[in-house]
């Protein structure tokens, strides 16, 4: 009898389910961007909705481009405000305000490289008459 059903996951179910390894599970546990799983009798790990609605906002942080420090900052302070996704939003709005300079300088520079690029392959071809 497989311990996975509608309210309990073996890891290897919740892996499948979220799309991710085994592994990162074990990992965002042992990091403490996750709670430690619930063990059975025999010592199977399982994982219950809050455990799932859990590593999808972990893989939503990531997705965004927070850091797992980030990430252990906002689990950190959902955990210290009794589970209230409310208290962290403002520190969300934070990072990912940081994280959206942090690209349009990257997109300003890109942008930049290719004008540079563009510039300098005119040139080599009016240079050397290569007709392009």
């Amino acid at each position: 009898m497989r311990l996975s059903d509608e309210s309990h996951l073996m890891i290897s179910d919740l892996a499948e389910k979220l799309g991710i390894t085994t592994r990162t599970i074990r990992l965002y546990e042992k990091l403490g961007l996750a709670n430690a799983p619930k063990r059975t009798v025999g010592k199977v790990r399982y994982y219950e909705e809050d455990d799932i609605i859990r590593f999808k906002m972990l893989l939503r942080l990531k997705a965004l481009g927070l850091s797992l420090e980030e990430m252990k900052e906002l689990a950190d302070l959902f955990d210290r405000e009794e589970q209230t996704p409310i208290k962290i939003m403002p520190r969300l709005i934070e990072l990912l305000e940081t994280h959206l300079c942090a690209i349009r300088e990257k997109i300003e520079t890109l942008q930049k490289l290719e004008s540079d690029i563009a510039a300098y392959r005119k040139r080599i071809i009016t240079q050397y008459k290569l007709g392009k």
